[in-house]
């Protein structure tokens, strides 16, 4: 008998399996809510939390997820994306003038900050924020590495539920407000 086209083969080179490839691909792409140029990007961090927080993933994914906003890759090479400053898909402004280092990169810094934070903890962190970064404490960057690094201890120790974590960057990071008094 004949052998026919369309075997296991041919699914994996663009068949049924690899149509679900791609299924699974497109469910576990990063949420990220577009920005137009002097967008507030600050806003759109927030609404794209609030959507991770609906996925139901476990706190140290959702975290993780959080740094894929910044260009922060899961699995092996996420210390290759955070060493080379991630991408900036928010490119914006936003941020309450405490964290606003008049760049367009501040959600990507706070995002990226988190998706080191929840690998390695937020005492080494904090370590290479100052030193190797040079983002001193009372900077725009060294304030918004610190708010990223206490996101990461309150979603882990669960004193901050996914649900509410959008609203705490609302709340903390986002637009002009009691911190900026």
């Amino acid at each position: 008998m004949p052998r026919r086209h369309g075997g296991t083969a041919a699914r994996r080179r663009g068949g049924t399996a690899a149509r679900s490839r791609g299924r699974r691909h497109a469910a576990s792409a990063p949420v990220v809510v577009t920005t137009l140029k002097d967008m507030d990007a600050c806003a759109a961090l927030a609404e794209s939390i609030s959507l991770l927080a609906g996925r139901g993933h476990s706190n140290r994914r959702f975290l993780k997820e959080i740094g894929r906003i910044g260009g922060v890759r899961r699995g092996p090479f996420w210390v290759t994306d955070a060493a080379s400053g991630g991408s900036n898909p928010l490119k914006g402004r936003g941020f309450r003038a405490a964290f606003d280092d008049d760049t367009d990169g501040q959600a990507r810094h706070f995002a990226g900050t988190v998706a080191v934070t929840v690998r390695i903890g937020g005492g080494l962190s904090r370590w290479l924020t100052a030193h190797v970064l040079r983002d001193a404490p009372d900077t725009a960057d060294g304030r918004l590495s610190a708010a990223a690094i206490e996101f990461v201890r309150l979603v882990r120790s669960d004193e901050l539920a996914q649900s509410d974590a959008a609203d705490w960057v609302r709340r903390t990071l986002c637009g002009a407000g009691p911190l900026d008094a």
